[in-house]
């Protein structure tokens, strides 16, 4: 199978609040996605600092030396740790420019990055749905039903049918443009 370059592949962020079940759903599409044969890269974002290696192990020890970036490599994976050093986070194009080509990347979390979205929406306890205020979501999964005066871009899915989601992306997926350039 010949696969696109990650920065032409789709691009689809999957969004919501907290606790919503984005990883969940994630695991389930890319389970689905990587049976059926296609390869697709995930970026996951998040606000917090990584611990990707026990801090006493040879890799962290070179880290904290000062290396800027260190590499661990086994016969089964590889990971590079790429320290900031106070440098400003890099952007999403600059990410995804890192990723080996896919056929699909679906990015949890840059919420401000104007890509194609899933929004993840339970309404349950939560603070509000974020379709209202970005016209970058292009679908909600929710266990609510469709609220009258939608706009009529968004579709909305039973999150309950993951099976309906994983077929509402493969129809996006073969109708998607690669990404404009974008800026947060």
């Amino acid at each position: 199978m010949e696969h696109t370059p990650a920065a032409a592949a789709p691009v689809i962020g999957i969004v919501g609040r907290s606790g919503s079940g984005k990883t969940t759903l994630l695991e389930y599409l890319v389970g689905q996605l990587a049976a059926a044969g296609r390869k697709v890269n995930v970026i996951k974002h998040s606000h917090h600092d990584l611990e990707l290696e026990p801090p006493g192990k040879d890799s962290a020890r070179l880290r904290r030396a000062g290396a800027a970036e260190v590499m661990v490599a086994s016969p089964y994976r590889y990971a590079i740790v790429h320290e900031l050093r106070g440098a400003a986070e890099p952007g999403l194009d600059e990410q995804l420019a890192r990723l080996a080509p896919a056929d699909l990347t679906l990015v949890e979390g840059f919420k401000s990055f104007p890509i194609d979205k899933l929004e993840i929406h339970r309404g349950v306890g939560d603070k509000g749905p974020l379709y209202p205020h970005d016209e970058h979501i292009v679908a909600v999964a929710s266990t609510l039903p469709r609220p009258a005066g939608l706009a009529p871009h968004i579709d909305w899915l039973d999150l309950d049918d993951r099976d309906v989601i994983l077929a509402w992306l493969l129809k996006r997926m073969a109708g998607m443009p690669p990404p404009a350039s974008s800026s947060p």
